[in-house]
């Protein structure tokens, strides 16, 4: 008699088209482990990312405003639930591979800074090997989880969670799902935050915009969607070129008015000093870093173990670990 996992690897022979990864054809592990029985090997990714001790952290990580005050801004969790959630509609509409979706998605930011990409543009200017999230992110899941262990995802996974910003031409269809979902995401979700914010009104938005795409975020990302699921074929998953021009004069707006936006970025100049101090501190004495570091400041030396703590430190033990480390102590005075 069959067990569970068998018996969804066959209904993905019938549930997923020509161009979707089935689970039993997976390319495998780093390391070989005995299959499950109930789940495929995607789910199990998805599992792993789930119960991560970086996806936690994700909830005190920098989306695009440090330290909002409000409980509707996007965090770095918020997002990736977000794109998890365009990237498995759009691919269930394909007939992609859900679980690989899902677990791409899930795993894409694992690797980001605190203080989002301000923290990144500090750590990459620091660093001397240079720093990118989606590099880190990798790192995350092959080397630095399970104290060391990683936490041994299958191939197709670890491929897209590397390649889900610039993308790569043997990327899986799954794979390039979950990237443009991510750039939906953020162009749409930073936007709704920063009419929220104050930082522009909605009628700020340039008229193309609300045109094409909608006056309101659910507007815009089912616009965005469905133009992706109806221009998508043959193994080619694209926005039909109107959109794709569309798409493209969006993301410049951002870049343009709401990312460099001197109300936005406000605080991002003090970012530098706390984790270029921060950086300088650890990589001068690797013997201030936790014990589970000492392994990687010996193998890659203690540049790479502190880029590696810093870069898993949320916003606000990053700033807890600058206040103790450099901020004295107030003096009482009795």
């Amino acid at each position: 008699m069959s067990c569970p996992r068998e018996e969804r690897e066959k209904l993905e022979h019938v549930m997923i088209g020509p161009y979707g990864v089935l689970a039993d054809s997976s390319r495998g592990r780093r390391i070989e482990e005995e299959e499950c029985s109930i789940r495929t090997c995607f789910q199990r990714d998805v599992d792993r990312i789930t119960h991560s001790k970086s996806f936690r952290r994700l909830k005190h990580k920098t989306q695009v405003f440090l330290q909002p005050e409000g409980d509707h801004y996007r965090t770095r969790l918020t997002h990736t639930l977000e794109v998890t959630r365009l990237a498995r509609t759009v691919a269930r509409a394909l007939r992609l591979n859900e679980d690989l979706v899902e677990a791409i998605a899930l795993g894409h930011d694992l690797g980001h800074t605190p203080f989002g990409h301000a923290g990144e543009r500090a750590l990459n200017r620091i660093f001397s090997e240079g720093f990118k999230h989606y590099e880190q992110s990798l790192r995350v899941v092959d080397y630095l989880e399970r104290g060391g262990r990683g936490l041994n995802l299958c191939y197709e996974t670890r491929m897209g969670i590397l390649n889900h910003t610039l993308g790569a031409p043997d990327d899986t269809c799954e794979a390039t799902v979950v990237r443009l979902s991510d750039r939906v995401a953020y162009i749409n979700h930073d936007l709704d935050d920063s009419i929220r914010a104050g930082i522009i009104t909605e009628y700020d938005v340039p008229e193309r915009i609300r045109d094409e795409c909608g006056s309101r975020n659910s507007e815009r990302i089912d616009t965005f969607v469905k133009d992706l699921v109806e221009n998508s074929r043959d193994g080619k998953i694209s926005f039909s070129p109107h959109m794709q021009e569309t798409f493209d004069f969006f993301h410049s707006y951002m870049y343009s008015d709401i990312y460099v936006n001197p109300v936005a970025k406000s605080e991002e100049s003090k970012v530098d000093g706390i984790i270029e101090k921060l950086f300088q501190y650890y990589s001068s004495d690797p013997g201030r870093l936790p014990e589970e570091y000492a392994a990687i400041a010996l193998l890659e030396g203690p540049q790479r173990a502190a880029c590696d703590y810093i870069s898993g430190m949320t916003d606000g033990y990053a700033m807890e670990k600058y206040s103790e480390l450099f901020i004295p102590f107030a003096w009482t005075v009795k």
